[in-house]
This record gives structure tokens, C-alpha cells and sequence, in this order.
């Protein structure tokens, strides 16, 4: 029987210890919740922010995974091509293409 990728705890990072990728980003998320409360300011398109910072570093290890296939990357992801092509070019994604051969 094949693991379930799509599950978060599936999802690991190479630490002292085993931790899941959805508890290192709460505890992270924690961190900047105190220190914002210990410094008594607002927030402000905190969204926008924690997408890009997973989704950028996500996008371009996929592409690198894939030399630059943007088809397959986009199959791995499980988006449109489309899609992907505008968040590279949305974080200015340099997109590694395969060289041409004869």
C-alpha cells in the first residue's frame, strides 16, 4: 500500500527531530503572533505574506525538481499550467529550462 502524500503529517522536515510541516509553521506563526502582541502593533496583510513565503519556495523547488518543466511541475502541484506560469512570474521565479537537443 502506497503513503498518502496528500496528508499534512506525511509532510516532514529534516530536524532533530520528526516534525510536520503544518506544526513547524504553527509554532513559527506562534512566535510572530507574541512578538507582535508584545509590541503592540497591528498586522497587516498577514495572509498575502505567509502564502507567498510557502508558496514561492514551493514553486521553485518543484520547478528544480523538474528541471523546468513547467507541465509536470504543474501536475505535481495540482494546478493549472496557466496558473503556475503567473505565480513565476508573480515572484520572479527564474525558471530553469532544460537545453535544447538535437
Amino acid at each position: 500500500m502506497e503513503p498518502n502524500l496528500n496528508q499534512s503529517d506525511h509532510l516532514f522536515v529534516a530536524n532533530l527531530q520528526s516534525v510536520s510541516l503544518e506544526k513547524l509553521v504553527k509554532s513559527k506563526l506562534e512566535v510572530l503572533f507574541q512578538q507582535q502582541k508584545d509590541a503592540n502593533v497591528e498586522l497587516d496583510g498577514l495572509y498575502g505574506i505567509i502564502l507567498e513565503q510557502v508558496e514561492k519556495p514551493l514553486i521553485e523547488l518543484s520547478l528544480k525538481a523538474w528541471k523546468g518543466n513547467q507541465v509536470k511541475t504543474a501536475k505535481m502541484l495540482g494546478i493549472n499550467r496557466n496558473t503556475l506560469k503567473k505565480k513565476i512570474d508573480t515572484y520572479k521565479i527564474k525558471v530553469r529550462n532544460k537545453p535544447i537537443s538535437n
